[in-house]
């Protein structure tokens, strides 16, 4: 019999490709799986649940009545997913993952009858901006009833752990090296002549803007290159500069020819309550691309990547770092980084994921996971 996999998540499948979309993809080959995302607010009457197929994944969501403002899994949209999902997916074909990134969707993750429940913790969700008051308490409560924890990052296992579950797994994000490894060989940097500072990502209050100003102003012949769909900010306040480009979103199959753009990659990140847990996986992935990597001192970054990623605190210290690394030769660097990648590949996490949910009391076919 054929398994299931269902997975709630507060990320729509169709955004950002980054660790649900990994992870899911891998995880659901040879199984029937469905990823919920967060209702959508459209022209509807009342609630009804839509589905879409992408590739092997049945995204599903509810459509609902547009408030005005933003929609999450909210209590009453949740009973809803509760009363509905089950008819969808219809009875069991063997064993059920339900598999959570939104703690707030917790009562319809159990809903499904689980034969076994992971909670993956890629964030703390609770610290982001407009974040739920319910949050917290949805959290403690998901930590209690799954039978797998997974933990996104250094910061955020050890609070997990704080919180009792002392069993929680540590899987920081990973990579597929292959893919931005085709960033090597495209000539496509210093085209007008300038050097270029890249970031790529989502561009919300985890940023430090006055960072990203100061850079531009200490670097007035080098571009800031910025690339990601601006999300939870005004764009207003974007800072502005002849050498500063806002470039918009990238999709994954672009990133490569994208990051081949770079001299030097950017992770100026705020030091402030939604950074205090995040475990960035485009540090990862700039490495993978053949990238140096300039990065503020967030705590997850030094303790794992310190050896590999120059850290400055401020926008002094990137314009002086980006000059120092860009073109340097770094032989041991480069040994240091084939084995990060190595260790931090999709395909490795994944199939060690799959052991685990298996001695949990499920039976994922776990040559498809590693073919």
């Amino acid at each position: 019999m054929r398994d299931d996999l269902i997975v709630l998540s507060h990320l729509r499948w169709a955004w950002v490709w980054q660790r649900p979309q990994h992870i899911v993809s891998r995880l659901g080959r040879g199984r029937r799986t469905w990823f919920v995302e967060e209702p959508w607010p459209g022209p509807v009457p009342t609630p009804r649940l839509s589905t879409t197929i992408d590739g092997d994944v049945t995204r599903t969501w509810l459509d609902v009545p547009d408030p005005g403002r933003h929609v999450g899994f909210e209590p009453d949209h949740v009973a809803t997913y509760a009363r509905l999902l089950p008819r969808l997916v219809g009875p069991g074909h063997g064993n059920r993952i339900v598999w959570l990134y939104s703690p707030l969707a917790l009562d319809a993750a159990l809903a499904l009858n689980p034969t076994v429940l992971v909670y993956d913790v890629m964030d703390d969700l609770a610290s982001f901006d407009g974040a739920s008051p319910a949050l917290a308490t949805a959290q403690q409560a998901a930590l209690a009833a799954a039978d797998v924890v997974f933990a996104g990052g250094p910061s955020l296992h050890r609070g997990v752990v704080e919180r009792g579950r002392a069993d929680a797994r540590l899987f920081p994000s990973g990579v597929e090296p292959e893919h931005y490894a085709l960033a090597k060989g495209v000539d496509a940097r210093r085209a007008d002549g300038r050097p270029v500072a890249g970031y790529v990502g989502v561009v919300d209050e985890r940023l430090d803007l006055d960072l990203v100003a100061g850079l531009a102003a200490a670097l007035p012949d080098w571009e800031v290159r910025m690339v990601g769909p601006v999300a939870k900010i005004d764009p207003a306040t974007l800072p502005r500069a002849a050498n500063i480009t806002w470039a918009g979103p990238a999709a994954y199959s672009e990133l490569p020819a994208v990051m081949a753009g770079f001299d030097v990659a950017l992770m100026p990140f705020a030091l402030n309550q939604a950074t205090r847990s995040i475990s960035p996986t485009k540090t990862i992935k700039y490495l993978a691309a053949g990238l140096p990597v300039v990065s503020t001192p967030v705590p997850d970054v030094v303790s794992q990547f310190g050896r590999v990623v120059a850290v400055e605190a401020n926008a002094t210290g990137f314009a002086r770092a980006c000059r120092r690394v860009d073109g340097e030769e770094r032989p041991a660097w480069e040994e240091e980084v084939r084995e990060l990648l190595h260790r931090h590949h999709w395909d490795t996490i994944a199939a060690r994921m799959a052991t685990i949910v298996h001695d949990a009391g499920v039976q994922p076919a776990l040559e498809d996971i590693s073919a």
